[in-house]
């Protein structure tokens, strides 16, 4: 192993890191911005509020056919691709004055996220040994967690300082180191030449036991989130200014959450998905529950920071694993089954608050998630998989990288 080749891979695996932060953030900073961006282009705050729907909406319906159309292309050239049109669609929507031009590239920049997530998994651990899959995976969910609880805050603070268009300029710039570094770093290869394209033990019942988890716990998980404003104001009795403290636990606790899991997702595949579904589980009825008790109510969002935002990370790990063929468009599906949570959880919600009040889409998520972990449970009925599918390491000892980025996360 020469050390050049070790920064190389680690440079690229940095990248990523920085486009999935650069993605994430740009998905959901119009929340904090609302109301700057409704008044500069003269439209109605859901108008904006749309930007955000509209994004995870298209990235629900395009992760699969567009990670099954581009599955025979050199990633290399996939993810500059990506992360071109990302700095470009940035710039056009910021020299733009119409709320159109704005939507048209949030549509550009939205294609290329959902393609985003279902090849930089692949690339990654291709790069490193097959044994270390599952720290490479959560070394990248780092950066899309650290989206929510630093992007978007200093996001907002920097378009309150300087004018909205500032913050999606400097995230442009962060998509322009990523993009220097992946075009530049990452070998041209064919996309089924890695271990990371295919799945090591492919099965197709499993398949859609970890899609369905994915998609039951999503949906559960949000349609309590989706109204923590209001439960927290209205329910618990915090004040607007200690709110926005609460949501900042919340997202330390899921970047703690990730970080902690990490280093057990290649030893314990199951119960680093298990384990924290049924957390957030445990979480959302106790916020159900002991909501109107404050302290109750710090502890149970802290549980669910922590166990939701791993969710994402150990389901996609499982893909790698027990991907029915090619991992893109299993990772595609897994990201679609999210992003349906997401806007099936909001919708859900809305429908119970006047019946059961706040508390009650709380209760229902959290037996929603519950659903999750007996569907999640059914794996234990099926006969054992296949043997893992051993894969050759990559040319300079990618076992001894593996270590290192390990180590580094």
């Amino acid at each position: 192993m020469t050390r050049s080749g070790t920064w190389r891979r680690i440079t690229i695996v940095a990248g990523l890191i920085l486009s999935a932060f650069a993605f994430n953030t740009t998905e959901n900073l119009p929340i904090g911005l609302l109301k700057l961006i409704s008044s500069d282009l003269d439209v109605s705050l859901s108008s904006v509020g749309y930007l955000v729907t509209g994004y995870g909406l298209t990235v629900a319906v395009v992760s699969v056919p567009l990670a099954h159309v581009t599955r025979r292309i050199p990633r290399r050239y996939v993810l500059s691709g990506l992360l071109a049109v990302l700095c470009v669609a940035t710039w056009v929507s910021v020299a733009g004055s119409s709320y159109g031009l704005l939507l048209g590239a949030r549509v550009a920049t939205a294609l290329c996220q959902a393609l985003f997530w279902a090849v930089q998994a692949p690339v990654a651990v291709g790069l490193f040994s097959q044994e270390v899959r599952g720290r490479v995976v959560a070394a990248m969910s780092v950066g899309g967690s650290l989206a929510t609880v630093l992007g978007v805050p200093a996001g907002t603070w920097l378009g309150q300082q300087h004018g909205w268009r500032v913050p999606f300029l400097v995230l442009s710039g962060f998509g322009l180191f990523a993009l220097v570094a992946i075009a530049t770093l990452l070998p041209t290869t064919r996309p089924e030449e890695g271990h990371g394209a295919f799945g090591s033990a492919p099965d197709v019942r499993r398949f859609f036991i970890v899609l369905s988890v994915t998609a039951l716990s999503v949906t559960g998980m949000f349609t309590g989130f989706t109204y923590i404003v209001e439960f927290l104001n209205d329910v618990s009795g915090f004040s607007d200014d200690v709110v926005s403290v609460m949501l900042m636990v919340f997202g330390l606790a899921g970047v703690a959450g990730v970080s902690l899991t990490g280093p057990f997702v290649d030893r314990h595949p199951r119960a680093t998905l298990a384990l924290p579904v049924a957390l957030q589980g445990v979480a959302l009825l106790g916020l159900a529950w002991g909501g109107g008790n404050q302290a109750v109510t710090i502890a149970m969002l802290a549980l669910l920071g922590v166990s939701a935002a791993p969710v994402f990370m150990a389901s996609q790990t499982r893909m790698l694993t027990v991907a029915p063929s090619r991992t893109e468009v299993a990772l595609a599906a897994n990201s679609a089954a999210f992003n349906v949570g997401v806007a099936a959880g909001a919708l859900l919600g809305g429908v119970i608050l006047p019946a059961l009040e706040v508390r009650g889409a709380f209760l229902v998520g959290g037996l929603l998630t519950a659903a999750s972990v007996v569907v999640l449970a059914g794996e234990l009925l099926l006969p054992p998989p296949p043997a893992r599918r051993k894969a050759p390491a990559p040319a300079d000892d990618a076992g001894a990288v593996g270590d290192a980025v390990a180590e580094r996360h």
